[in-house]
């Protein structure tokens, strides 16, 4: 597993914790993950994380209800197959089934089972990637949209 950004916090508040959030996590999980297969890589250059979002067979996007990140379209305009939280700033984007797959955020277990299907059967989730990217491009593309925000509006 590959887990791209840094410590610090973007969005909202620090975690509080001796390590912030990913020193919540490990200490969280302890025991039950195999560190030695999960990868932190920190923040990287732009082609960089497009080039491990390309490889990725499966994209993991994870947030509570505050706000959508960029990071989230970007994967998905890359046609990366979503598995994100069920919350409703993800669901303004990814439509379950369609343009990704949308698990309980408070359920860890059907999060891993959604991705386990995701890595085990990927013919089956074939056109979400492609899908994604159509809704990116229709709804956030700043180059081709019109509207209010763009010059061409």
């Amino acid at each position: 597993m590959l887990i791209i950004g840094g410590n610090e916090v973007s969005y909202g508040q620090e975690s509080g914790e001796a390590g912030g959030y990913r020193g919540q996590m490990e200490r969280e999980l302890g025991a039950r993950v195999d560190w030695t297969r999960v990868h932190f890589l920190g923040r990287l250059p732009y082609a960089d994380y497009v080039k491990v979002i390309q490889i990725s067979r499966c994209h993991i996007y994870l947030t509570v209800p505050f706000v959508l990140s960029w990071s989230l379209l970007e994967a998905m305009s890359m046609q990366a197959t979503m598995v994100a939280s069920d919350t409703a700033p993800v669901r303004e984007v990814i439509t379950h089934g369609e343009t990704g797959l949308l698990v309980d955020f408070l359920s860890p277990e059907a999060l891993a089972r959604q991705v386990i299907d995701v890595l085990a059967r990927p013919g089956d989730y074939v056109g979400l990637g492609p899908a994604a990217r159509a809704r990116v491009v229709r709804d956030h593309d700043f180059l081709t949209r019109r509207g209010p925000f763009t010059s061409r509006g």
